[in-house]
């Protein structure tokens, strides 16, 4: 089988492709973005046999050749970075400057879908991001030992309408709402800073809807949630989170959902038919 790339932003999500990938018999060559990816990582590749190689945010030339010289056709982009990051803190190199002044709009599906067409010019295709982590899809229905109570099934009913608005806009995937009010928006913060301004602004008893894109692409952006969001959510004692099935990667399996029977927190898979698009 074909070598495949990894360009690896921060978090776990790098580390479980390497192992997909491993598991399946990929041969990997990884592209660790230096501002993002987790140092850990280096070694992460050395004990899986893979090639790693540290890019700056924005050398998007480099990471292209570097692909090519490895003999890579189809790569997967895992990992967060940081969205203010993506059009406030890097130096482009010409192949990125060249791709940031056709821009329509400066938003990161923009960015990375035009960044995905020059990779295919290059004879790289990107690949959903979740093409070697399948199992880790959420399921549908509830997922945790406790299902939503009335109140609590009634704020998502509510949610759900806006949360999708607000990802089909390229806003963000996640809002908070208490008793039918919305108490938070995500714009470039993240889920985890969401959270806790929900905590902060409405107290306890919020709770969370995280949605995919009504359209969503699978090869970047994909919603996310890992034991750090149910810690945040219990900092912040939010007691229930709706998350989109088959479109949201639970990075610590069924972990998650062990932590989140201890805090007491109902977790739900909403169905594909209840989902636009």
């Amino acid at each position: 089988m074909s070598r495949v790339g990894l360009i690896a932003g921060n978090g776990r999500f790098p580390f479980l492709v390497l192992q997909g990938a491993r598991s399946l018999g990929r041969e990997v060559t990884v592209i660790a973005v230096k501002e993002e990816a987790s140092p850990e990582l280096e070694g992460a590749a050395r004990d899986a046999g893979a090639n790693l190689h540290w890019v700056s945010l924005g050398h998007l030339g480099t990471c292209i050749s570097i692909l090519r010289e490895a003999g890579v056709t189809e790569a997967v982009m895992a990992g967060q970075v940081k969205h203010v990051k993506i059009f406030s803190g890097i130096i482009p190199d010409l192949t990125l400057l060249s791709v940031l002044t056709k821009l329509k709009a400066r938003n990161t599906d923009a960015l990375i879908s035009a960044v995905a067409e020059v990779m295919r010019g290059k004879g790289i295709e990107l690949l959903d991001s979740t093409a070697f982590l399948a199992p880790l899809l959420a399921r549908e229905g509830v997922l945790t030992m406790r299902a939503p109570d009335d109140p609590e099934q009634a704020d998502f009913e509510f949610g759900y309408g806006m949360a999708d608005a607000i990802a089909a806009l390229d806003i963000g995937q996640t809002i908070a709402v208490k008793d039918k009010a919305v108490v938070a928006v995500e714009a470039m913060e993240g889920t985890d800073d969401v959270i806790a301004r929900a905590g902060q602004l409405a107290g306890p008893g919020a709770r969370v809807v995280k949605v995919a894109k009504p359209d969503q692409d699978m090869r970047f952006d994909v919603p996310v949630i890992g034991l750090a969001t149910v810690a945040a959510m219990r900092a912040a004692a939010v007691s229930a989170l709706s998350i989109d099935a088959g479109r949201t990667l639970v990075l610590d399996g069924e972990a998650v959902y062990a932590a989140a029977n201890d805090a007491g927190i109902a977790i739900v898979g909403r169905p594909r038919s209840r989902q636009r698009g």
